[in-house]
């Protein structure tokens, strides 16, 4: 394991609260791994009366680190971004403890076998009502309004706290890494589109579920979008020498990377593909991809 990132997890502060702005509060569960940086951040947003986003896996520790943070309080509403096993799980004990309402994405479970970068789909998520984009859960002093954001997962939900102008960004945007896009679900056009939408937005900080808040969020936007366009010109470079397999691409694309960790970079190749291929610019030629004449 890296030496910096075990520091990091040695002083992640797990179990406890952190309060990030009058209206916010943050709890991290312990399930460290390179995908999901020092764990899973899990929101409580508002005072007296709160929701609870992302509440994580179904960890009893973690569980019982939210219900501490919340001694006292309601919880009227558990709103959950996607449905992949570090995020939703969390949903089931927490109900069962609390009486709140699971809301948020759309339940989404796919038979998917392939070397996954992430974490797979939970298959106990059910939720007591789906938000729409544009659709708003209230409470006392605070507002929480979907932004459907599909390309990490297709059900991929933020979520945008009116009051102090801040998006909760799930998956969608990460504060440590960029973000995994794995088919058959992840879809690398859909992802672009939904980066786009948050530029169109005015969001003052983002408060994603893995890694720290990103208080220039405009500015790391641009930044995944260039990340990503750099990867595509990278892969149109390498058919411009003839047909090539995803491994032989990964291999020269992610020559510096941890090579455990190369299936999963493949996904991230075949995603990109996939949307090049939608478009008219690459075609499959075999077990190996091509320019389109």
């Amino acid at each position: 394991m890296n030496p910096e990132f075990e520091r990091l997890v040695a002083e992640a502060p797990y179990g406890a609260v952190e309060t990030l702005s009058p209206l916010v509060r943050r709890v991290l569960a312990r399930n460290p791994s390179p995908f999901t940086f020092t764990g899973t951040g899990t929101y409580i947003v508002g005072h007296g009366e709160v929701a609870v986003v992302d509440p994580g896996p179904a960890d009893p520790a973690h569980l019982a680190s939210i219900l501490e943070a919340t001694r006292g309080e309601t919880i009227a509403a558990i709103l959950i971004t996607h449905t992949h096993m570090d995020h939703s799980p969390g949903a089931v004990p927490l109900k069962a403890a609390s009486g709140a309402p699971v809301l948020g994405c759309a339940p989404l479970a796919l038979a998917d076998d392939g070397p996954r970068a992430d974490a797979g789909f939970d298959l106990s998520y059910a939720p007591d009502r789906v938000l729409e984009d544009g659709e708003a859960v209230e409470g006392p002093g605070w507002t929480l309004r979907a932004v459907a954001t599909p390309g990490h997962t297709s059900n991929h939900l933020c979520f945008a706290l009116e009051e102090e102008g801040v998006l909760f960004t799930g998956d969608h945007v990460m504060g440590w890494s960029t973000t995994v896009v794995a088919p058959p679900d992840g879809d690398m056009a859909a992802y672009m589109a939904s980066l786009a939408k948050l530029l169109e937005r005015a969001d003052q900080r983002y408060y994603p579920t893995h890694g720290a808040p990103v208080d220039e969020p405009q500015r790391w936007v641009r930044h995944l979008i260039g990340h990503r366009r750099q990867r595509e010109g990278q892969i149109l470079a390498l058919l411009e020498a003839g047909p090539q397999a995803i491994e032989a691409m990964v291999a020269q694309m992610y020559a510096t990377i941890d090579r455990r960790l190369w299936g999963a970079a493949g996904r991230s190749v075949l995603a990109h593909l996939l949307d090049l291929e939608a478009r008219g610019l690459v075609a499959r030629a075999e077990e190996r991809w091509k320019l389109k004449a």
